[in-house]
């Protein structure tokens, strides 16, 4: 196994505060199959209290995190449409060895993200 292991938080760039209580899965894509690792929840600060894949289970591959933003808009009682334009939103991408970080900016109409540090 590869020294690695991956971290994430999420900024509700709508409200300017951390996203709290909101619902992230992480799954590694292994060509058409798929294994669930990790199902989270962000903490007050918008974080994970741990990283969401801890360097005792990581392994170089393609990784798949699923924010579950619909469910924590509507409980934050942002004003979305129906169905909401943003519901789950997954990003998919590669890890070798080292650190990885993956935010999530996060607003009911848009988001973005980027390899933090």
């Amino acid at each position: 196994m590869a020294d690695g292991f991956l971290t994430t938080h999420v900024l509700d760039t709508a409200r300017g505060v951390p996203a709290a209580g909101l619902r992230i899965t992480l799954d590694r894509i292994d060509g058409p199959g798929r294994e669930r690792l990790a199902e989270v929840v962000t903490n007050h600060d918008g974080r994970t209290d741990g990283p969401i894949l801890p360097k005792e289970r990581f392994a170089p591959g393609l990784y798949e995190l699923t924010f579950h933003a619909g469910d924590y808009l509507r409980g934050t009682g942002a004003p979305l449409t129906e169905p909401a334009f943003l519901d789950e939103v997954p990003i998919r991408f590669g890890m070798q060895a080292g650190h990885y970080h993956v935010p999530l900016l996060l607003s009911p109409f848009g988001y973005s993200t980027y390899r933090g540090s």
